[in-house]
C-alpha cells in the first residue's frame, strides 16, 4: 500500500487589468507615469506670449495716437468756429456815433467800437483782431478792452488798440486770447457792388454832399461798408488746410445788398 503523497498547487495570480468577480480579490491598478513640459517647450510658450503680448500693445498705442488726434482736431474745429462766431458778433454789435471810429482796416489790425453786451449801462468796448508770430507760428489774436464811458476815453482806448496790433505790452498781451492758428489773412470792403481792398484809394464810398440844414444839425459820420470779407490763411497739418473765407453784411442793411 502506498503512502499518501502531498502534491502542492500553485495559483497563478490574474493579469493586471483583469477583472474579478463579485466577492473576488481587490482591483489593481498600476500608478501611470506623470510627465512634464520640457525646457524647450517652455521657452517656445514664453516667445509666443512675448509676441502676442507686444502686438496688442501697439495695437493698443496706435488706438491711443488715433484717439488723440481725432480729440486735437475736434478742439481745433471748435476754437475756430468760436472764434468765427466772436468775430461775427463783434461786427454786428458795431455801433456808430458821431465823430467817433467804429470800424478800421491798417493792413494789420481791425478795430471795431461795440457796445457791450453784458449790461445796457457798462459802456462801449474796443476789440481789435490782428495775427502774430508767436514762438514760430503765427497765430490769430482777439484783444477787448475795458468798457470806456467818456468819448475821451473811447479814443485813447482806440489807439491803444492800435499799439497792440503793432507791439504789444504785457499789459496788452493779458487782454489778448489766442483764437487760432493762422499763417496769413485778409479783409475787405463790400463798397459799390463789389469787394475791395480797405487801403486802396478807390475803395471807400463816397457819400452824397450834405443838405446845409443836414450838416448844421448833426456832424458829419464815417460811411461804414456795407460788408466784411475775411480770407484766413490756415496753415497745413491742421483740421484745416487752405483758405477760408468768411462774408459777413450789416444787419440793417437791404435793398438787394449781399
Amino acid at each position: 500500500m502506498m503512502a499518501p503523497t502531498l502534491v502542492a498547487t500553485r495559483t497563478a495570480l490574474p493579469p493586471d487589468g483583469a477583472k474579478f468577480p463579485l466577492g473576488g480579490p481587490a482591483r489593481i491598478f498600476k500608478p501611470a507615469r506623470l510627465r512634464g513640459f520640457t525646457l524647450i517647450e517652455l521657452l517656445v510658450a514664453i516667445g509666443i506670449l512675448a509676441l502676442m503680448a507686444g502686438l496688442s500693445w501697439r495695437g493698443l498705442d496706435g488706438m491711443s495716437r488715433a484717439q488723440t488726434q481725432l480729440q486735437q482736431r475736434a478742439d481745433t474745429v471748435l476754437t475756430l468756429q468760436a472764434g468765427l462766431s466772436q468775430w461775427a458778433a463783434d461786427l454786428d454789435a458795431m455801433v456808430q456815433l458821431p465823430n467817433t471810429p467804429s470800424l478800421d482796416w491798417d493792413g494789420r489790425a481791425l478795430r471795431i467800437t461795440r457796445r457791450s453786451t453784458a449790461a445796457p449801462g457798462d459802456g462801449l468796448l474796443v476789440v481789435a483782431w490782428t495775427r502774430r508770430a508767436i514762438d514760430g507760428a503765427g497765430q490769430w489774436l482777439r484783444w477787448q478792452s475795458p468798457p470806456v464811458q467818456t468819448r475821451g476815453d473811447l479814443q485813447a482806448t482806440w489807439t491803444r488798440a492800435a499799439q497792440w496790433a503793432q507791439n504789444a505790452s504785457e499789459e496788452d498781451k493779458k487782454l489778448e486770447v489766442r483764437v487760432a492758428a493762422l499763417e496769413q489773412w485778409k479783409v475787405f470792403y463790400y463798397r459799390a457792388d463789389a469787394w475791395t481792398n480797405p487801403l486802396s484809394s478807390d475803395s471807400a464810398a463816397v457819400p452824397p454832399p450834405p443838405t446845409p440844414a443836414a450838416s448844421a444839425a448833426a456832424p458829419a459820420e464815417a460811411v461804414l461798408p456795407d460788408g466784411v470779407r475775411l480770407v484766413l490763411t490756415l496753415p497745413p497739418n491742421d483740421a484745416f488746410v487752405g483758405t477760408l473765407t468768411r462774408d459777413w453784411a450789416r444787419p440793417n442793411l437791404g435793398g438787394g445788398k449781399p
